[in-house]
């Protein structure tokens, strides 16, 4: 069995890196795929809209879609719809091709997000310490390579086609390979459809003190979902803003050349990566509660660097402390949420991931409308406020408690297992 959870584990973490490569190479090439399809400025934005509310939608009909089958099928199946619409979004030659193309994209990434990290909480459950942040972290690296990807294909002038499909012909297989592995952390089957992983949801629910398995056996009580995905909201309208206006600002308010104005967005991403990398790390040792809220702080602080900043430079450190503060903050959001509702934390990942989705809509064109009602540097303080809010809801993260549907408390099994499977 711990073969069967290490297996698990990578096969995992490579969903979450090609979900990385995947979105990186879509969202980066935004431009190209502009000039392909001869979409206006004026359509553009709907486009881009439409992939994230899709989106959405897709994490609502997996809420219920796990009910009836395991999330790692979800999976299974979701990953390479997207990686397949990734390479319809360069094979179209029409605008309604390319709608097409991204809407069955936004829709599998929806099921894709909300599957992957179902599977993750589960996965951290049973191991009994903290290990969503590494999964985070490699879908950051897939990020990077995914980008860096892009700019090769910009850089040499290639098609969209060219350049997506070298990438998909690699991770499509490997994905298909690599869902075998998959573990449902209950009474389900494995992504290979013949082994059973009983001792996994045994597990599972001795950890989480309680009997249902984690598709959904208890209610879903919003109220006390509400502020973690309050936090899903403004960690991703701190990211969105990042994403879409960085460039932006250090070359128009902070007087930086075009080309230096493109190294905020890979320094964040690089910052991103290393503190995820780290931060399983600092939940072990010091606590989801206590890692959180440093998140905030950080992040905050960096916003306010970036708010007041004299020139490019120190504009970029702000943009620095961004990625080190928000990057802890949204996985452990999800293994809260796990935590929260053990007995139905499918159900809550797929309800929280939604936010996801209404953070990066929120984001940013409330930074573009304030940037353009008020300045820029005014704009910068809402999302710093907004990460601070998080403070308030930081005890939402305390694995101490397990507060369940019904709405009593009782004490939660400490760590079952922890050491004990040489994991």
């Amino acid at each position: 069995m711990t073969d069967v959870l290490r297996r698990g584990r990578a096969s995992l973490a490579f969903s979450f890196f090609a979900q990385g490569v995947a979105f990186a190479l879509l969202v980066t090439r935004i431009p190209a795929i502009q000039d392909r399809y001869g979409i206006s400025d004026a359509l553009l934005p709907a486009f881009l809209a439409a992939v994230p509310v899709l989106a959405g939608v897709g994490s609502v009909c997996t809420e219920h879609l796990v009910k009836r089958v395991p999330p790692s099928l979800v999976l299974r199946w979701s990953q390479p719809v997207v990686l397949l619409a990734l390479l319809g979004v360069g094979a179209g030659d029409h605008v309604a091709e390319v709608a097409v193309a991204l809407g069955a994209f936004g829709l599998a990434v929806g099921a894709l997000d909300a599957s992957m990290n179902m599977l993750g909480v589960s996965l951290q459950r049973v191991y009994g310490r903290s290990i969503m942040l590494g999964f985070h972290a490699v879908y950051s690296l897939g990020g990077i390579v995914g980008a860096s990807l892009a700019w090769v294909g910009a850089h040499w002038h290639l098609d969209l086609f060219v350049s997506y499909l070298p990438v998909v012909v690699v991770l499509l297989p490997a994905a298909l390979v690599g869902s075998r592995w998959y573990v449902d952390a209950r009474d389900a089957r494995d992504g290979a459809g013949d082994v059973k992983v009983d001792a996994v949801a045994a597990a599972a629910t001795r950890a989480s003190g309680e009997s249902g398995d984690g598709g959904g056996s208890g209610p879903i009580v919003f109220k006390m979902l509400l502020p973690l995905c309050l936090v899903m909201t403004f960690a991703y309208i701190g990211d969105s803003t990042v994403s879409n206006w960085s460039a932006k600002y250090l070359q128009d308010v902070l007087g930086s050349s075009e080309q230096l104005a493109t190294v905020p967005y890979n320094v964040y991403m690089v910052t991103t990566l290393v503190g995820r990398a780290i931060g399983d790390l600092g939940v072990r040792r010091f606590g989801a509660v206590a890692v959180v809220r440093a998140g905030a702080v950080v992040a905050a602080l960096g916003f306010g660097v970036v708010a007041v900043a004299p020139g490019a430079w120190v504009g970029m450190l702000g943009f620095t402390l961004l990625g080190l503060g928000l990057c802890v903050i949204v996985p452990q959001t999800f293994a809260a949420a796990g935590r929260l509702f053990p007995g139905a934390s499918d159900a809550a990942v797929a309800r929280l991931n939604i936010f996801n989705y209404v953070g990066f809509l929120i984001g940013s064109p409330l930074v573009g409308a304030l940037g353009d009602l008020w300045n820029y540097r005014g704009a910068m303080l809402v999302p710093m406020v907004l990460v601070l809010v998080t403070l308030r809801y930081a005890g939402s993260f305390d694995p101490g408690l397990a507060r369940y549907g019904d709405g009593h408390e009782r004490p939660r099994t400490a760590d079952v297992g922890r050491g004990s499977n040489g994991l």
